[in-house]
């Protein structure tokens, strides 16, 4: 266990860099109700910071920032993600807006990138309002709303907290040098849950999910990385590394089998809580955190343990949509969330690595018993089970999302 800052660990300051680097993503969606990304890519390569051969578009203009004289805001962001009460209240944000008399809307709009990205695209692209001021989208989707002029940069004069404590190793990532749009909110771990009622004896790999007792119980994540990422493991592939077509293909064949088969019940988005929740669904490829807080409102139900083959890891990230004008309200909002007090705080809550220098030591104080809690700040051993899905080309992209959405429309 690190003895440090959480920053100091140098497995996972050179894990977090492997993240910046790849782009990796937290949540997708598979299904015809939504924007497929496949071909949002492939529309995608004319608008700015496309990689394609059409003709670039103009980057919508920024709204006028009316902070000085509208003190109100909303967060869009997702379930489970935020310090919550017994009734319903966010502690740490109505400490905020008791602070600073900024009145904000906290919406849990986000089930998962895709689709939420679907809902305000148009309005994103015309510089309009989309209902939020913040958001928090992972990194790869981060990427786009960047390319694309969709975010607006920060006034880092606003933003002393997030300047001093940030971790390292997030401080300058590819699609964001310098962080001058985006900001971390939280990282995580995609892995195994069970029904430990139902299944006593737990999960321990991927091939686990395919018992003949679990037919038409186990879901998986509509997130094409997370997903894929977690099968190709237990295939020995080094999903961080060097592969590509065969690898991938050889992933999608068992995906393909186990969805056509029925062994599959349902490939989703945040919402895979309440599958387990009315036990619709056994067992699943969740998120880390996220059976934290179902435990806390359904009992110690379940259980979460990293595959033997290992699990992914993944980031989130603050950004101001380009037609808010609650800009500098929001920056304060964004650097609230990185004083090392408040940081531990929605983190014994949420249960995600915290990307705040400080919060460890916080911790200490806030609740000594987190301290050691491994999915919020990992030791060597966990951090070595953890693997970031590789960057992906536009063209990589758009065929492997294509192909991961057809099987996901058979389910």
């Amino acid at each position: 266990m690190p003895r440090g800052p959480l920053p100091e660990d140098p497995a996972l300051r050179a894990l977090i860099q492997q993240a910046r680097r790849a782009q990796l993503t937290r949540r997708g969606f598979v299904g015809g109700a939504t924007l497929s990304m496949a071909a949002f890519l492939a529309a995608c390569s004319g608008k700015v910071g496309g990689s394609g051969g059409g003709a670039a578009t103009t980057a919508p203009t920024a709204a006028a920032d009316l902070s000085d004289s509208v003190k109100a805001l909303t967060w869009a962001n997702w379930s489970f993600y935020l310090d919550e009460d017994d009734d319903g209240n966010y502690p740490s944000l109505d400490a905020f807006i008791e602070r600073t008399g900024i009145d904000v809307t906290y919406d849990v709009a986000v089930d998962d990138n895709n689709t939420y990205f679907a809902k305000v695209r148009d309005q994103l692209a015309l510089g309009k309002d989309i209902g939020a001021d913040v958001v928090c989208l992972t990194d790869w989707m981060a990427s786009i709303w960047i390319q694309s002029g969709y975010t607006q940069a920060f006034d880092k004069a606003n933003l002393p907290n997030a300047t001093a404590n940030l971790t390292a190793s997030l401080q300058n990532p590819d699609f964001d040098k310098g962080r001058a749009n985006s900001l971390p909110w939280q990282s995580g771990f995609a892995g195994l849950a069970w029904n430990k009622e139902k299944l006593p004896q737990g999960l321990k790999s991927v091939e686990d999910l395919w018992a003949p007792d679990l037919k038409g119980r186990v879901g998986v994540l509509s997130e094409m990385r997370d997903t894929m990422g977690v099968i190709m493991l237990s295939q020995g592939v080094d999903i961080s590394g060097s592969w590509g077509d065969t690898e991938f293909d050889n992933a999608l064949a068992v995906f393909e089998e186990q969805v056509s088969s029925g062994q599959i019940r349902n490939i989703k988005g945040n919402s895979y809580a309440d599958d387990l929740k009315n036990e619709d669904t056994l067992a699943a490829i969740v998120w880390s955190g996220d059976i934290t807080a179902i435990n806390a409102e359904v009992g110690d139900k379940f259980g979460f343990a990293l595959p033997d083959s290992g699990g992914t890891l993944w980031s989130d990230n603050f950004m101001i949509p380009v037609g808010s004008s609650q800009k500098a309200n929001a920056e304060k909002l964004i650097d609230y969330y990185y004083e090392p007090e408040v940081a531990a705080t929605v983190a014994a809550w949420v249960n995600y690595i915290t990307p705040v220098e400080g919060a460890r030591e916080a911790m200490e104080q806030i609740d000594p018993s987190m301290v050691d809690n491994q999915l919020i700040f990992p030791d060597e051993d966990t951090l070595s089970q953890a693997h970031i899905f590789r960057a992906l080309s536009n063209a990589e992209q758009q065929k492997y999302s294509a192909a991961f959405e057809g099987v996901g429309l058979g389910a």
